[in-house]
């Protein structure tokens, strides 16, 4: 199977390309390798599916379930295969290598904005639409940056160009007065992120939980904002998703794999702890940072509106060519 994904992502579609680049692997799961349908009769036999989830933590949620049988009672045998990044799994969604996917959902609107023939299944995880956020914007405590309209003419770090991080932020500058044309943008790992800072090679940068914590814990930070919050409060992270082809062929397998996915965020949500007891097997992290880690909030819940205003953002600022329907490309 990984032998098999790895070929089809590496010669991937031209849509697949302008995404983004791609690597794999295997976490914990059920083994196995095709993906079939079983007989769905009077024994009950499993249907095989091959899931694809990002090695982060919010994907511990998936192996939670696994473990709690919660795919299992709804019929599913999961196999879980890891890619390097969203957009990487979409080529192999689309041809069917993998039957699911959990990623970030501008990378399932952009997909549909090329030509691809995605389906929306389920939510997954939202960032917070108050409170401390999952993800923030760190400067310099004595850069004299104070609202995000002061990032115009500076250079703000992302993982990604083309992402939610830089979109969020155009927008945040915009809310706060701000050209949003004047603002630039860099890609660099969010491990590199702070020294950089730190050396005042760059003026922001824009990082996820646990490195906005850690860079926080350094008096000569602070925290310019919650660009999600900001721009779209409970923006979702995450969302699965199938082809359209799998949804139309597949209309009781996709059933049951968004019911699975619906029970087995809301036990995640619920015993948060427990599912952050796997992580330090799922991603080999520490369990003290495992222990204290701010996480999304789960749901299994489509955020219509939310996802909504992230294609209008996107359409916006020339993200996507223009404004997706989600409804369109929800599985009902």
């Amino acid at each position: 199977m990984k032998k098999r994904l790895s070929t089809i992502i590496a010669g991937a579609s031209i849509a697949a390309l302008a995404l983004t680049g791609c690597g794999q692997g295997s976490p914990s799961g059920t083994g196995g390798t095709d993906a079939a349908e079983g007989s769905g009769g009077g024994s009950k036999e499993l249907t095989k599916v091959v899931v694809g989830v990002l090695p982060i933590a919010p994907s511990v949620a998936v192996k939670y379930g696994i473990d709690k049988g919660i795919f299992e009672k709804h019929g599913l045998d999961v196999e879980l295969t890891t890619s390097s990044a969203g957009a990487a799994m979409l080529p192999a969604v689309s041809t069917g290598d993998l039957n699911f996917a959990v990623g970030n959902p501008l990378s399932v609107l952009t997909a549909v904005d090329k030509g691809l023939d995605m389906k929306i299944v389920s939510g997954y995880s939202n960032s917070k639409a108050e409170g401390d956020d999952i993800n923030g914007v760190v400067v310099r405590a004595d850069s004299g940056i104070k609202t995000f309209a002061d990032l115009a003419g500076k250079t703000t770090t992302v993982n990604a160009l083309k992402t939610q991080g830089d979109l969020t932020i155009l927008e945040s500058a915009a809310l706060d007065g701000g050209d949003p044309d004047a603002l630039k943008f860099s890609e660099m790992p969010f491990p590199d992120m702070e020294a950089q800072l730190e050396r005042k090679n760059m003026d922001a940068i824009w990082v996820p939980e646990p490195f906005l914590s850690k860079a926080l814990a350094n008096p000569d930070n602070a925290l310019l904002g919650y660009p999600n919050q900001k721009a779209i409060p409970g923006l979702p992270t995450m969302v699965s998703f199938t082809s359209g082809n799998f949804a139309q062929e597949k209309p009781e397998v996709v059933a049951d794999f968004k019911a699975a996915m619906d029970e087995t965020l809301s036990a995640a949500e619920t015993d948060e702890s427990g599912a952050k007891a796997l992580l330090p097997d799922f991603m080999k992290m520490d369990a003290k940072v495992a222990e204290n880690l701010k996480m999304e909030t789960w749901d299994g819940a489509v955020p219509t509106d939310q996802l909504n205003k992230l294609g209008e953002l996107a359409a916006k600022y020339s993200f996507l060519s223009k404004s997706p329907d989600i409804a369109a490309m929800t599985v009902k």
